[in-house]
């Protein structure tokens, strides 16, 4: 060991023991003046501080912002030819937002699909070879999407002139996206010397976060350009005059304030732990390609017995390659009928086998746009009715908006590939489906294999390696051998949006015995135990108090039954007269919490998130964080939604009601009310049954489905055909089903979780989790105005259309 890395790892081992904070900044600059980290990174990407320079961001979005923010960009209508940002429209959000900064400079962006540059090799006349113009093209080493590996040998293509993204005389700089290919693969700058790299930390070892750097070759850096000067970043200025003179260093030009210097000196760590355990990036590249190769191979064989597929791969490869093909599979799971089923869904059941998937488009819309076959006009479109990026609203008119992605890491294992498949297998296939030759592509060996084909070997300390040979992948049933007559089926008319068209001529049931409201329930505080009631006020929210207060943890997230089951132990009962909440517990004395709101100067308005809406809150004070605290064994506070912005903070439009009028929620997730069917209950409870070993009590499945009304109805899911109801003076309108997740697997009575419940609504419902319907009626003038009591006749309307809606929100929505 050196006599400088010795000095830098006893430096690290002082910040850590004696956690000092005055001293670090003159030791930070120490530290980074020796270079030891921008050394290791620089080597770990073949390359050295005569050709490349590090500057550390905050994360690789912040790279790529300083980039579009210091590109010598030429606007329109100067004398000379203007530049152009051009991007490939398979890239992340983070490189397609930097259009909005090249346009305030009056620099025109031009999106690239990936045929088009695939068909752009053509050179320009050499008269216009050499006009010296910068033009700017982006693309991604690897899709964040699919997993595509873009050819690196565009970027020597584009620069010399070999490869034209578009027609226009000037000079090409290439900006390679780099933050998911490094993550799995090796990216020699030596070979492939790109003008900018944005790289994450976090996904080259998955700490830490917000750490990012930008490499910048040396030949462009003296050309960027930089208006604001931070801390650290000025050789000299005056603060009377306009006079500047920044550091000679790019990387001390452009690193503004205090960088993240513990974070630096971690990287070293990470470097020297990421070598030791697995031999380099290349084998890492090997690893998990392997078990991307593998899960692919077997997933893309599952097949129904009627001979459909059980999942949609979108891939542009057929994971033959690792050069061209990095561990990321991105799929939709189908049912028999070929119909996608909601990744919210797929992702509330994958939760119950401790598997963690990422849904939705994966900030990239473009590439989301191609494989899914999603217009612009769609996206429009789903924005009006509600969907943003990031939420679970999965399904639209029956189409999906989004898709599921696995992706694997030098961390991953055979194991993990395998519990994935199982999970898929059975969620999706009974013993009556086709067999699938699982078991024979399964097997693990020890064997040795070539370097190029291989994960790592038994020398390099890792999992034993994979290998499926040529005989076992002729076993699987190819897809012509298992599709037989299956074809896709014929395009059926749109399902009923969330709420009911305006179009639609409802009506009413006719017949039949009388439906009844046979319990009503609330849930003072959202996610714990039930109160249940024989008569309620209801007020603009729905039942008055329902859903008011939430326990939260100490970073102020809102704590529900899903990470923390012994929530549905804590029993919160409303008593109007005395105007209190009384919270009660095993083996805890009883404590109450007054109803009458106490926003006043003592209480802090804070703002919460309850799944994708924001709500204003107050803190219910140390008394009862700490009840809740000792009870549940880790620090938490009791929060309340503060009643002056109720009507602002969480609101929900909601399409199709009688009046335009947005409506009022409390800590809800989804809509005021949820309505479940004691018929539907006992036609479950059969399903269930079959599958347990001790059948579930009929109060204990009501109570698991924590819904706001329970009605006695003639017949099983005949709610799913309502467009409204009245309920006394009471009218309601029906804005969509409730897609389940993994709350039902607790029991609300012990806190004990079983997967089987889920797994059984799942089979019992066609796959999919839809059970009960979400309420909304119109705000009234005074919270109490109306009541809700339990023998009230329920008088349903119909929806001219009786299918089912789409669910539209999270996967949260009913965990409350």
């Amino acid at each position: 060991m050196t006599q400088s890395s010795m000095f830098d790892t006893g430096l690290y081992n002082t910040y850590r023991r004696n956690a000092v904070f005055l001293p670090l900044l003159g030791l930070q600059l120490l530290f980074l003046r020796s270079g030891i980290v921008r050394h290791q990174i620089l080597q770990h990407f073949h390359t050295t501080a005569e050709d490349y320079t590090i500057i550390f961001t905050s994360g690789c979005t912040a790279a790529l912002k300083l980039i579009a923010e210091s590109f010598p960009w030429i606007p329109e209508g100067t004398k000379q030819p203007s530049s152009r940002f051009c991007y490939l429209t398979d890239s992340h959000t983070s490189v397609v937002g930097m259009r909005g900064i090249t346009a305030s400079m009056n620099v025109l962006s031009v999106p690239i699909k990936p045929k088009e540059i695939l068909l752009a090799k053509s050179r320009l006349p050499a008269e216009e070879q050499s006009c010296t113009t910068p033009h700017l093209f982006s693309y991604p080493a690897q899709s964040n999407f699919s997993g595509t590996k873009y050819p690196l040998s565009w970027i020597q293509d584009i620069k010399s002139g070999r490869l034209c993204p578009i027609k226009l005389p000037g000079k090409w700089f290439v900006l390679l996206d780099a933050a998911s290919y490094v993550s799995s693969s090796p990216l020699d700058l030596g070979v492939h010397q790109a003008d900018f790299i944005p790289i994450s930390f976090y996904k080259i070892f998955g700490f830490p976060t917000g750490l990012g750097a930008l490499l910048v070759n040396n030949r462009i850096a003296p050309l960027l350009r930089k208006t604001y000067f931070g801390g650290g970043t000025a050789a000299a200025y005056l603060a009377g005059e306009d006079f500047y003179f920044p550091r000679k260093s790019i990387a001390e030009r452009f690193e503004d304030g205090t960088v993240s210097f513990l974070d630096i000196i971690a990287l070293k760590h990470g470097f020297d732990v990421l070598e030791k355990l697995t031999g380099g990036m290349e084998k890492i590249k090997q690893h998990t390609f392997a078990l991307a190769h593998y899960t692919y191979t077997v997933l893309s064989n599952l097949k129904y017995a009627n001979g459909a597929p059980v999942v949609r791969i979108y891939s542009d490869t057929d994971f033959s390659n690792p050069d061209v093909q990095g561990p990321i599979i991105n799929f939709n799971v189908l049912d028999e009928n070929g119909q996608v089923l909601g990744f919210s869904q797929v992702d509330s059941m994958a939760s119950l086998h401790n598997i963690h998937v990422r849904t939705g488009c994966f900030c990239n819309t473009g590439a989301c746009q191609m494989h899914l076959g999603i217009s612009n006009e769609d996206i429009q479109r789903n924005l009006q009715a509600g969907h943003v990026c990031g939420d679970n609203i999965d399904l639209v008119d029956g189409r999906p908006t989004g898709s599921v992605r696995i992706s694997f890491g030098y961390m991953s294992s055979f194991e993990d590939a395998q519990t994935f498949l199982n999970f898929i297998i059975a969620t999706r296939l009974s013993n009556s489906d086709a067999e699938i030759p699982f078991q024979s592509v399964t097997k693990l060996t020890t064997e040795s294999v070539p370097d190029d084909h291989l994960s790592f070997n038994k020398e390099d300390k890792l999992s034993p390696i994979l290998q499926i040979s040529d005989r076992e992948l002729r076993n699987i049933p190819s897809e012509a051998e298992t599709t037989g007559s299956w074809q896709p089926p014929e395009p059926e008319a749109e399902s009923v949006r969330a709420t009911v068209s305006e179009i639609a001529v409802p009506t009413c049931r006719k017949g039949g015995k009388p439906i009844i409201v046979a319990k009503i329930y609330l849930y003072p505080i959202k996610s714990c135990s039930a109160f249940e009631v024989t008569e309620w006020p209801v007020g603009n929210q729905g039942l008055l108090y329902d859903r008011n207060w939430m326990v939260v943890n100490q970073n102020g997230v809102c704590m529900t039954q899903k990470q923390e089951p012994r929530l549905c132990l804590v029993n919160p009962s409303i008593d109007l007269k005395q105007k209190i909440m009384l919270i009660q517990a095993e083996g805890m004395d009883p404590i109450s919490v007054l109803l009458e709101d106490n926003t006043g100067k003592e209480a802090m308005i804070c703002e919460s998130k309850v799944c994708s809406h924001r709500v204003k809150t107050y803190d219910c004070g140390e008394r009862i964080a700490g009840w809740l605290s000792t009870f549940l064994g880790r620090p938490c506070h009791l929060i309340r939604q503060s009643s002056d912005m109720r009507s602002k903070s969480h609101q929900k439009n909601t399409k199709g009601l009688s009046s335009a009028t947005n409506i009022s929620l409390s800590l809800v997730n989804e809509a005021q009310y949820l309505l479940i069917n004691v018929a539907s209950i006992l036609q479950l409870k059969e399903h269930i049954s079959a599958r347990l070993k001790e059948p579930l009590e009929i109060e204990e499945l009501i109570r698991r489905f924590r819904a706001n009304i329970v009605i006695s109805a003639p017949e099983s899911f005949e709610e799913e055909e309502w467009a409204e109801i009245s309920i006394g003076a009471l009218q309601f309108q029906v804005v969509g089903p409730c897609s389940r997740c993994q709350i039902i697997c607790i029991d609300q009575q012990s806190g004990e979780r079983n997967k089987e419940i889920l797994q059984s609504l799942s089979a019992a419902r066609g796959r999919k989790t839809n059970f009960g319907i979400y309420l909304m009626n119109q705000p009234s003038c005074s919270p109490f105005s109306d009541t809700l009591s339990v023998g009230s006749q329920v008088l349903p309307v119909l929806k001219e259309n009786a299918e089912i809606q789409s669910p539209t929100s999270s996967e949260e929505k009913c965990s409350g």
